[in-house]
């Protein structure tokens, strides 16, 4: 198999200053395409200067004084086009092209940005930023083999919130740095006493996760606004709406099994006890009306009403015990993807009903005469496992065991994009009348590189 050509950075060069105070910047609007900065017309000025507030007992929050990286301007980082994998049939397992021993890098984080247009890899030597549609490399920014264990998006923003990580950190693990990558460097940070899990960005907020507890902040001055305490999280649990005007919350509560939700909005917290086991994976719509959870057992997925806990719907995974590694919704909330450690990638039709706009289209009512599978066997339920009359997946996607992955919904119709932390990218297409094996698109390994 071809793989993503991309030719390498310039080396990094270091300088060194000292910065009395830095500027709290906008993020810049670029007509670029490629360019991670996007409108936002409708808040021209969400980043004032930021207030530093030190009254907090843990976090600090303050100004970056470090200004050692320097690199490529992001317009001059214009990727080369990708070459594709011939596509193959998802009966097989597909596998990426293997990159070169001496481009040998480890990948340490991957998360998709907020409309899971694009997608960051942290690895260790730094991070990268990608375009999911059509596939490429936006920009990278490598620090002489320093780690970066977390990389958060805010949507195509300039803004980007980082964590050290890998056996050489290029930052602290105890704190979030905010990079801004119009300047190069970053221009903020968040200082812990433990080991940050987790950063999650919103326009107006940013949230940082520990072991147990989780830190609500204003974007606009750095200043604490919540703190929850939560079970154990080393995974960092922690979901949170992207709709302006409704900041919808949803991390581990304080027992095994349970969901917390925080509507900040309504000014209140709803507790939904979501499984008997520990919770592994969760996710939030946009809009924050719908969560699924599942638990460590992972044969089983939820899907709750965030605004009163209500169970909705039910879907079986599978049989046998896995661990998910994570849960997508679709934009529309129609759809559901998972992924775990079994290989398979999974996409179940959501029934649940949040009522009826103008635009939707109600579905026909079923003829109660009509024989159904659950009329024929109405006769012995309750008798039957549960197992028996589980709702199945739409579609499914095979790859290899034991690789992690991660997935969400691509902006094509019935498309999802799915990132493996061995460097494998993938695009399929799912038929959502028929069915079965989803059809694979394109295929990349971003990881693969070349020199000239």
């Amino acid at each position: 198999m071809a793989a993503l050509s991309i030719p390498p950075p310039p080396p990094p060069s270091s300088t060194t200053s000292s910065v009395a105070s830095i500027p709290w910047p906008n993020p810049v609007a670029d007509p670029d395409s490629s360019s991670l900065a996007p409108s936002l017309a409708d808040d021209p000025n969400p980043f004032p200067p930021p207030v530093v507030d030190h009254a907090e007992e843990e976090p600090h929050a303050g100004n970056s004084m470090k200004d050692d990286e320097s690199s490529e301007d992001l317009a001059s980082a214009a990727p080369l086009p990708p070459h594709p994998v011939p596509a193959a049939s998802s009966s097989s397992p597909p596998r990426v092209a293997e990159s070169d021993a001496a481009d040998a890098m480890s990948v340490l984080h991957l998360s998709f940005n907020q409309d899971h247009g694009c997608f960051a890899v942290g690895t260790d030597r730094g991070f990268r930023i990608y375009n999911c549609d059509p596939f490429r490399e936006i920009f990278r920014r490598d620090f002489d083999g320093r780690g970066i264990g977390v990389v958060e998006m805010l949507f195509r923003c300039n803004i980007l919130a980082v964590i050290g990580g890998g056996p050489n950190p290029n930052y602290p693990p105890t704190k979030v740095m905010i990079w801004d990558d119009h300047q190069s460097r970053c221009i903020g940070e968040l200082s812990f006493r433990s080991e940050v899990r987790a950063v999650r960005l919103r326009r107006d907020k940013i949230i940082v996760v520990l072991d147990n507890k989780i830190f609500v902040y204003n974007f606009a001055d750095l200043k604490l606004m919540h703190q929850i305490e939560t079970v154990p999280n080393p995974k960092g649990l922690c979901a949170v709406s992207q709709q302006q005007g409704s900041l919808v919350l949803v991390c581990p509560g304080g027992q095994k099994g349970q969901v917390r939700v925080e509507h900040y909005g309504a000014r209140r917290t709803k507790f939904i006890m979501a499984h008997d086991s520990r919770i592994a994976c969760f996710a939030l719509s946009q809009d924050g009306r719908l969560i699924a959870t599942s638990s460590s057992k992972g044969t089983l997925i939820r899907i709750f009403s965030t605004i009163d806990g209500t169970l909705l719907q039910e879907v079986r995974r599978g049989a046998d015990r896995a661990e998910i590694y994570s849960l997508a919704f679709s934009s529309d909330m129609q759809w559901l993807a998972v992924s775990s450690d079994k290989g398979t990638v999974h996409v179940f039709n959501l029934k649940v009903n949040l009522g009826l706009t103008a635009n939707d289209k109600p579905r026909p009512a079923s003829d109660p005469n009509a024989p159904t599978q659950s009329s024929h066997l109405s006769f012995i339920k309750g008798v039957l496992p549960k197992y028996f009359h589980s709702e199945w997946s739409v579609a499914q996607f095979r790859l290899h065991e034991n690789t992690q992955y991660i997935v969400a919904f691509g902006h094509q119709k019935n498309t999802v994009v799915i990132l493996g932390m061995d460097g494998s990218f993938f695009r399929c297409q799912f038929d959502p009348v028929a069915g079965g094996e989803m059809t694979q698109l394109v295929c990349y390994n971003f990881l693969k590189s070349e020199s000239f």
